[in-house]
This record gives structure tokens, C-alpha cells and sequence, in this order.
């Protein structure tokens, strides 16, 4: 296997930008998601990667080696597409086979290789069927089981598991996840599901129209995101944004918003005379009869193991609370709310950028030791 570096990349089709001067690095046997919405840049981005596309600019590092101008054919990467790209006429083993078969390889040599790939995707019992008749997961595996037998330097994946269903979906993406570490793979996906990208990747690169966003670890990205785009985009309900209305001075422990007073952490090199966005996600904010910050409920979603406040400001935001089981409220309700300061991220509301605070000298791993202990 190998790394990947990519240096400034960017494709233009006529007046259309898909990629703007990207660059990051895919270590060795790394999994690594390209995640965003529709049209965002990232099936651009790995296809240049893959020799499928020709880059505008830039430069793509395989191994060390610039293979920029190189042909697909030339860049030892499997691809997995999203539609399984199966023979429908050739049997499990015919269609695994094939990529050897091409390079004329010993029958020998292919017949070991295509045993070894099915019995790592557990489909030994399938090599003699006709692809025709398999369900969707075990096309699925099939399409891996013919990336896999060719023994790449890398492995492109652009959303293959698009076509299952949730349930399906949920099983394939434990399933790819030990496939990789099994193989010890460098592997780049691409997927606009953040729950796919959260569950199996090493690190994220968030893009929105042709830029990555953000760049980092998945729990770095939702803890500490570097955007309103990538606050939004993380987590399910999504990042609440109340608006603020006084400025942010330096050690304030506290805004305005309305008449009611939220608490931050103790702010370092942060100052702001422009307005902002008080950010929190839903499973960070309380219900609390004695809290300043008032809101009417519209609506309550029970989900088994928490419920989903719908709540309305005063000042007209809607904001989404996840809260306990017990927690009593209904329809009509007026409640306060308590929102865990130490989990709250600013943001100037103009650029959308986030606003430096102390949050960020603390490390991922010991914010998550402190919900764990403090539930």
C-alpha cells in the first residue's frame, strides 16, 4: 500500500470550478472520506486521483511517485463505484477474475488470488453462481472482491453503498471497516452520509463548493468545527445557531441574546465588535425551569432513548433540544433553556468562520472524558 499527497489540486470545466486548489495527505493504510453534499467537488476530486480525470493544476503524489499526467491504467488503484459495474452474463468467480484475466495472468496464480479475495469477503459459497440473481449487499461484495484481487496501491471507493438500504447500509459499513483493517488498505471514500463517514473514517475532508472546509479526525471535526457549513453539516439534529446581540469582549463569560444572558468558556484571544452566532448542538442544551433563556415547545419527537425538543425563541430561531426521556414537556410548553457552556462554539456571523475561544485549548479526548464523566 501506499500514500497519497495531493498538492493545490484543481479541475475547471469552462467557467465551472468543481475543485479549487486542494491539498491534503492520505497516510499509508489510512481511511480517508471525501464528504460533502451534491456537486461539492469530492467524485472530482477522486476521480482525478484514480487517472479518471485530468487535474486543470496541481499535483497528485502516489507512493511518493507523481503520477499527475499518468493514465488509470498506470496508477495500480482499484475503483469501487456505486453501481456495482458487474458482468451480468459471468459468474461470481468469472466477474472477481477478470481484472487478472486482462493482465494475463497464470490461471494459477488468478484461481489463488480469487479464493483468497472471497474468503476474506466471506462469499465462497457464491463463486459458482451468476451475479443476476444476488441481492444488492452480495453484488456489493462482489465489486469489492474484484478491486481487492488486483492487490493495489490504493483503493477508490465513490459511495458504494449508495444503493443499499439503511439497514443494509449500517451492516456494509461495519463489514468495509474490518475489510480495511484486515487488508491494512489506504483507502479514499467518497460519501455525502456523515453517518458512513463518522463510522468508518480515520479522517474527514469536509468540501463544499470545490473547498475543503475542514480537515481532521471525525470527532475534531464535530467537536470543533471551523464553520457554520461544517457545524450544519455534522450531527443529527444539527448545530443550533442563536443569534447574539451584544459584542464579544475579551474574558466574557457570557452574551446576550434577547433579554436573556447564555454562558460561553472563558475567552483568551477572542474578541468580536462584529455580530454573532451562538452555536450548540442539541444534546448540549437542557431543559431548566430557572434558566433565563425562554422558549415555547412546538414539538416533541421520542426516539427511545431521548427525545427531540422542538423549541421557539423569543427572538423567532427555532432551536432543537435532545434531552432525557424523563424530561417533561409538551406542546405549548414555555421552559427554559440551559446550554453547556463548554461545548458552545462562536461564530461571526458574516463569514461564517468560528470565533477562537478557550474550548480550543482543550484537547478532544479530555472534552469527551469530561461528558463521559459528567454524562
Amino acid at each position: 500500500m501506499a500514500d497519497i499527497r495531493i498538492h493545490q489540486l484543481h479541475k475547471a470545466f469552462a467557467e465551472f470550478t468543481a475543485v479549487r486548489d486542494s491539498s491534503f495527505n492520505v497516510n499509508d493504510g489510512e481511511f480517508f472520506c471525501l464528504l460533502g453534499p451534491s456537486g461539492c467537488g469530492k467524485t472530482t476530486t477522486l476521480r482525478m486521483i484514480a487517472g479518471l480525470e485530468l487535474p486543470t493544476s496541481g499535483q497528485i503524489f502516489l507512493g511518493g511517485e507523481d503520477v499527475t499526467t499518468k493514465r488509470a491504467s498506470a496508477r495500480d488503484i482499484a475503483f469501487v463505484f456505486q453501481m456495482f459495474a458487474l458482468y451480468p452474463h459471468m459468474t461470481v468467480r468469472q466477474n472477481i477474475a477478470f481484472p487478472l484475466v486482462s493482465q494475463g495472468m497464470p490461471r494459477a496464480q488468478i484461481n489463488a488470488r480469487v479464493a483468497e479475495a472471497a474468503k476474506t469477503l466471506r462469499i465462497e459459497s457464491l463463486l459458482g453462481k451468476s451475479v443476476s440473481g444476488l441481492t444488492s449487499g452480495d453484488r456489493q461484495r462482489v465489486a469489492l472482491g474484484r478491486a481487492i484481487v488486483r492487490q493495489p496501491l490504493a483503493f477508490m471507493m465513490d459511495e458504494p453503498l449508495g444503493a443499499l438500504d439503511a439497514e443494509f447500509r449500517e451492516l456494509m459499513c461495519q463489514e468495509l471497516r474490518s475489510l480495511h483493517d484486515r487488508l491494512g488498505a489506504t483507502t479514499v471514500y467518497v460519501t455525502h452520509d456523515q453517518r458512513e463517514a463518522m463510522s468508518m473514517a480515520d479522517k474527514i475532508a469536509i468540501m463544499n463548493q470545490g473547498v475543503i472546509e475542514q480537515l481532521g479526525a471525525p470527532q475534531e471535526i464535530y467537536e470543533r468545527p471551523t464553520s457554520v457549513f461544517v457545524a450544519d453539516f455534522m450531527g443529527s439534529p444539527a448545530m443550533n445557531f442563536i443569534p447574539t446581540t451584544t459584542a464579544l469582549a475579551r474574558g466574557a463569560t457570557s452574551l446576550a441574546i434577547g433579554p436573556a444572558q447564555a454562558g460561553l468558556p472563558a475567552v483568551t484571544d477572542a474578541v468580536s465588535e462584529r455580530p454573532l452566532l451562538y452555536g450548540v448542538r442539541p444534546e448540549h442544551i437542557r431543559l431548566a425551569d430557572d434558566a433565563s433563556l425562554r422558549a415555547e415547545v412546538m414539538g416533541v419527537e421520542y426516539l427511545g432513548n431521548c427525545q427531540v425538543v422542538t423549541l421557539a425563541t423569543a427572538a423567532g430561531v427555532t432551536v432543537r433540544a435532545k434531552v432525557d426521556v424523563q424530561a417533561r414537556a409538551k406542546r405549548g410548553d414555555h421552559v427554559g433553556m440551559l446550554c453547556d457552556a463548554a461545548q458552545v462554539t462562536l461564530f461571526d456571523a458574516a463569514s461564517g468562520r468560528a470565533i477562537r475561544t478557550a474550548r480550543d485549548e482543550t484537547p478532544v479526548g479530555v472534552a469527551a472524558s469530561r461528558r463521559a464523566l459528567h454524562g
